[in-house]
C-alpha cells in the first residue's frame, strides 16, 4: 500500500504546479488545447508516461477539453507521490502539445 500525502505535503506540491487544485482525496486539473486533435495527441502522450508508472489517471476528455482526476487507489483513494510526479509529467506533456515549454 502507498503512503498518503499530509495535507501540508499536498499544499506543498500544488504550489509547484500548473494550475492543479485538490486535497487528499485528488489533485484536479482540466487542460484546454487549441482542438481535439491537440486534446487527444496530449491524452495518447501521458498514456505512455502512466503506463510506465504503472499509474493511470481518471479522466474526461470532451472536444479540446481534457479534465483530470488523480489519486492513489491503493492508498485508499488519496494523493499520493506518485499522483504529484504524474501531475509534473502532464504539466511537461501540456506545455510540449501547445508547443511552449512547461
Amino acid at each position: 500500500m502507498k503512503t498518503a500525502l499530509t495535507g501540508a505535503e499536498i499544499e506543498a506540491a500544488l504550489a509547484g504546479l500548473d494550475g492543479w487544485s485538490g486535497d487528499r482525496a485528488a489533485l484536479v486539473k482540466r487542460f484546454r488545447f487549441a482542438d481535439f486533435k491537440d486534446a487527444l495527441g496530449f491524452m495518447v502522450r501521458v498514456g505512455f508516461e502512466a503506463e510506465a508508472m504503472n499509474h493511470h489517471p481518471e479522466w474526461t476528455n470532451v472536444y479540446n477539453r481534457v479534465e483530470v482526476r488523480l489519486n492513489t487507489h491503493d492508498a485508499g483513494g488519496q494523493v499520493t507521490a506518485k499522483d504529484v510526479e504524474l501531475a509534473r509529467r502532464m504539466d511537461v506533456i501540456s506545455g510540449v502539445e501547445r508547443g511552449s515549454a512547461a
